[in-house]
């Protein structure tokens, strides 16, 4: 593919042939200024794994909560429980607030929110409950890692205890949020207070041994080097040989606004198609890379199709998270939107499900 004499022949052989990349090889490809020559590698990976498949889903998101105790360095949506403008929904509002956007077509509810240090387990068990009997046919997708870990301490039990109640509640899968960095030294400047890297993957494969699939997702754009994207890459990579209930990974883009970190520029259009193809060309046993349009924005996330991503998750409409630290990608798009945003890069959009099933 590539001449003898470019910096990335030998790896391009090593993708070419379908051979695992290793960490010297990640590093490389993290710091290589010839983007588009990264962006060809990861779409041929891409191509050999989807052909010109791109997946989307008709999706909701729902914020539970925004009051959280942990109050993390880089997170722009948790409050203190008294602050002004915090909101906790009970079960019944959420029902309610899901109502308001849903058609018979969504299939997906995708729920995550702060840790409540005033709620109880039963509360959370009766959002998904709750949910489920209103709409029995919309795949739940709730709770990250670290909801999970802080759900087992409420309710006193193990995690695997913890996740059969949750599924008995209607709990479906989970998403991968709050993976952040994994390497200590940023972990402990971004998210001092939040569970340890080792821990996050500990209880993902908790939750792949119950039956439960997952996504994962990095962070990136802040105070991190390229050494540390490869780490947590890695990381992942290894977590995925061992319990394999990862389907997607989400690289995402930080947003500073309303954060401790509002002095940094957060990550420009090169680093997001970089850590886009990076992650392709990494992962090579999580099936799907995800060009998240809420993140990246939405021209870059187009353009990411071409670097490597086959998934651009969904249409949204109410997302709080990334829309509180300055997201200005907009809260939601219409599936027109989407088909046209996929073929205008000479693309297929393709309906799924929640666990990439095609939706005819």
């Amino acid at each position: 593919m590539f001449p003898e004499n470019h910096s990335l022949h030998d790896i391009a052989l090593k993708v070419e042939a379908a051979e695992r990349l290793d960490f010297d090889d990640g590093l490389r490809l993290a710091t290589c200024h010839d983007l588009p020559a990264l962006g060809l590698l990861a779409h041929q990976v891409r191509e050999r794994q989807h052909g010109d498949t791109v997946y989307y889903n008709i999706n909701r998101h729902i914020n539970p909560t925004n009051v959280c105790y942990v109050g993390c360095e880089l997170c722009a949506y948790a409050d203190d429980p008294n602050a002004e403008g915090t909101w906790s929904y009970s079960p019944a509002e959420c029902v309610e607030i899901a109502r308001r956007d849903w058609s018979s077509d969504v299939s997906e509810f995708h729920i995550v929110g702060g840790l409540h240090p005033r709620w109880n387990f039963q509360t959370y068990l009766d959002i998904l409950s709750s949910l489920k009997e209103a709409f029995p046919t919309v795949h739940l997708k709730a709770f990250t890692m670290v909801e999970i870990d802080f759900l087992a301490k409420l309710a006193k039990q193990s995690v695997p205890d913890t996740i059969e109640d949750l599924r008995a509640a209607g709990l479906d899968s989970c998403p991968g949020g709050g993976a952040e960095i994994f390497h200590p030294d940023i972990r402990t400047r971004i998210a001092s207070k939040k569970m340890s890297s080792e821990r996050w993957l500990e209880v993902s494969a908790m939750v792949h041994e119950a039956g439960l699939k997952s996504n994962a997702t990095m962070l990136f754009g802040h105070v991190e080097s390229p050494e540390h994207w490869v780490d947590h890459l890695i990381r992942l990579r290894e977590q995925q040989d061992q319990s394999g209930g990862f389907q997607c990974f989400i690289p995402l883009a930080f947003h500073p606004a309303n954060t401790k970190f509002d002095h940094l520029p957060g990550p420009d259009l090169i680093m997001k198609l970089r850590i886009v193809a990076l992650s392709r060309l990494l992962l090579d046993n999580i099936p799907h890379i995800k060009a998240y349009w809420v993140m990246l924005g939405r021209e870059i996330a187009q353009l990411a199709l071409r670097y490597g991503a086959n998934d651009l998750d969904g249409t949204v409409v109410d997302e709080r998270v990334t829309f509180a630290a300055g997201g200005g990608a907009g809260k939601g798009m219409t599936v027109e939107e989407i088909r046209n945003f996929i073929a205008g890069v000479g693309l297929r959009p393709v309906l799924r499900d929640t666990l990439y099933n095609m939706v005819r």
